[in-house]
């Protein structure tokens, strides 16, 4: 995606997604490919640590040739749970300092209720309905789960009249918990984020995702077609 001249040589940079579950996972994985991006997938095992796997997964990862991190969370554990909240809080924080110390940039994603929402606003035929609902009569699966595992879910979120561009468009980025403040200098491989955030937009639909299609369309335009 991104190279520097460093001794003669040219140093491929990358991003990095930290994703929970496998829906991300397989969405970001194939968006990856569709589009030839140097993009590392990260995913986390939210099970027995919830929003803390993501923090102590972060605390222990490598900065070598890595452009920025993008961490992509649900946020409804933290609305449902107040232990959760307080966790996401610590997750908050520490990307904060990383910002803050212009370390390796840290931009946060936090998807409320959950990337199934986001998943339903690919369509231009979801006017609100119940999301599993629609998930299973507009989408066509058999269940949640069904959907959960489809591993070519990018494909099928953006074909047949769907894509990212109608969620862009479709989502609440004004009721996002969290607002990040980006500024790149492309020729010089430099980003730097000032993250603030509301909690009290927590329980709100919306979300900050236009952030990593924005951020990763500045290096390749291509993502801003479809």
């Amino acid at each position: 995606m991104s190279k520097e001249k460093k001794h003669g040589r040219m140093i491929r940079k990358q991003f990095k997604v930290f994703c929970e579950g496998d829906t991300e996972y397989n969405y970001f994985e194939m968006f990856r490919k569709d589009k030839k991006l140097s993009l590392s997938l990260k995913p986390i095992n939210m099970e027995g640590g919830g929003y803390t796997n993501f923090l102590n997964q972060l605390k222990t990862d490598g900065n070598t040739n890595c452009l920025a991190k993008f961490i992509i969370v649900d946020g409804d554990k933290a609305y449902s749970d107040d232990g959760e909240k307080k966790k996401l809080m610590q997750l908050i924080e520490f990307c904060c300092i990383q910002n803050k110390n212009e370390r390796i940039p840290h931009i946060l994603i936090i998807n409320y209720p959950n990337f199934e929402y986001m998943a339903c606003l690919h369509s231009v035929n979801y006017k609100r309905q119940d999301v599993k609902r629609f998930i299973i009569d507009e989408y066509g699966y058999s269940d949640i789960d069904a959907f959960k595992a489809d591993e070519r879910v990018y494909y099928f979120l953006n074909s047949n009249g769907n894509s990212y561009n109608v969620m862009l468009k479709n989502v609440n980025k004004n009721n996002a918990i969290i607002k990040n403040e980006i500024s790149l200098k492309k020729s010089i491989y430099e980003i730097s984020v000032v993250l603030k955030y509301d909690f009290d937009k927590l329980g709100i639909k919306g979300s900050n995702i236009q952030d990593f299609f924005e951020v990763i369309g500045k290096y390749e335009p291509s993502i801003n077609s479809q």
